[in-house]
Formats: C-alpha cells, structure tokens, sequence
C-alpha cells in the first residue's frame, strides 16, 4: 500500500475510534503554542530551513511555516521545535 494512502487510513481509524493523535502509529502530532512556538512529533524531516521558511516532511504531507526570526530550537530523530514568530502554518499534500 502507498504510504500516503497508509497514513490516510490511519488518520481516518484514529477518527472513527476517537484516538488521540499520539496512539496512531505514524500519524504527526502538532502542537502551536500562540504564534511564537511549533512542536511537531513524528516528523520525517526538514525540507527547507532559513529564518523565514521552514518545511517539514510528515507522513504524506509536508508542513509549511512562515514568519520572523525562525530558529530550529532542538530536533531529535522523531520530534522537532521551531520557535519565533510564526504568521502561517499550511499543509501541503
């Protein structure tokens, strides 16, 4: 199965079951504090970096931020912090 369609399908069990994010395996999570900072869990990469743009690889879909004085304030192999002053968050199939 195509890996998009495998996180779709994820994301509609976790749905209809009435989950949380976290229980769905491979599903991201996304956690906006305000406007000054950005959790993502489950990431699968960064795309693009500079203190204006970042994007961010999840499952099926990439995350689009854009804003001021963006910093990638700690990254582990699943979990990434982006902080500073974020105008607009886009998913992007």
């Amino acid at each position: 199965m195509e890996k998009g369609k495998l996180a779709q399908l994820g994301l509609t069990a976790m749905e209809r079951l009435d989950l949380p994010g976290e229980l769905a395996a491979g599903v991201p999570v996304v956690e906006l504090t305000g406007n000054r900072q950005f959790l993502m869990v489950q990431h699968k990469g960064v795309l693009s970096y500079s203190t204006e743009l970042v994007e961010v690889s999840a499952a099926g879909l990439q995350v689009r931020l854009t804003g001021r004085d963006l910093q990638l304030v700690a990254m582990t192999e699943s979990e990434l912090r982006i902080c500073g002053t974020i105008e607009k968050v886009e998913l992007v199939e």
